[in-house]
């Protein structure tokens, strides 16, 4: 017979892997991704763009989150989005980041050049 605390935590796998969405774009950190995000604005519903540096990806499974890092008019700003949420419509790449850390938090006081990451550009071809 199984013990309760394996079947449970089995259940609860199941539950997370049909919360979350397959239609997601693979992208990590460091990468510039546009997110498009359903928003009710007085009884009529519309699409709402957002373009930022992703800065970290927290969690796992079905609560998963992500922060983006812009600057926009000489400001930064910074955006958190639940992965999996419904009001998410679509993840675009726009362009690949080259990193060596796994979270951007220097971004958050930097603007302008300060504020650039390095585009990666991918593997290099073999000469023959």
């Amino acid at each position: 017979m199984e013990n309760l605390g394996d079947v449970m935590g089995n259940l609860l796998q199941e539950l997370q892997k049909e919360q979350c969405r397959s239609d997601i774009t693979d992208f990590r950190v460091g990468d510039t991704i546009r997110v498009a995000t359903k928003i009710v604005d007085g009884g009529k519903e519309r699409i709402q763009v957002f373009q930022g540096t992703v800065m970290a990806r927290k969690g796992g499974g079905a609560g998963e989150t992500i922060s983006l890092h812009r600057v926009a008019y000489g400001e930064g700003m910074e955006k958190s989005f639940l992965l999996n949420s419904p009001k998410i419509v679509s993840i675009e790449v726009v362009k690949r980041g080259k990193v060596a850390r796994a979270r951007l938090y220097y971004l958050q006081g930097k603007t302008g050049k300060a504020a650039k990451v390095k585009e990666y550009i991918g593997p290099k071809s073999e000469k023959k």
